[in-house]
């Protein structure tokens, strides 16, 4: 088994590819802040167990409706893309808050960003266990 088929860093690659397709949602979120009627969705909360499971993931998006951006290649139902539940709905039916979409884009970074770094630290102390100097 090479190192990072070990179930620690599968675990840890998913909930990478899980804060990617976020982030890829959170964005179009932002982009559609102000189409009338639409609604921001939000993947559901990660879960280790569930995911180390499932290790071919393909994450993809798509585009709810012709007037909406959409960034292609993921498909984000395989995390569990949920819409979100607006308090604040605009007039034109639109419940997107600009400021709590990049309060969610900052923590998202932040946390791709612990992942990434636990990633990269545990395969240099597995090198150097095993005598491969990193």
């Amino acid at each position: 088994m090479a190192i990072g088929d070990m179930p620690i860093f599968a675990a840890l690659r998913n909930k990478m590819q899980w804060h990617q397709t976020r982030q890829t949602l959170l964005a179009e979120n932002v982009a559609n802040a102000e189409t009338p009627g639409y609604k921001g969705r939000d993947l559901a909360h990660f879960n280790y167990r569930d995911h180390v499971e499932r290790p071919g993931l393909s994450v993809a998006t798509r585009a709810t409706d012709a007037r909406h951006f959409s960034v292609g290649g993921s498909n984000a139902k395989a995390f569990g893309a949920m819409r979100m539940n607006n308090f604040e709905i605009m007039p034109e039916g639109n419940g997107v808050t600009l400021e709590e979409e990049m309060m969610k884009v900052t923590t998202n970074q932040m946390d791709y960003q612990a992942a990434t770094t636990l990633y990269t630290r545990s395969m240099r102390l597995m090198r150097i266990a095993l005598g491969k100097q990193a």
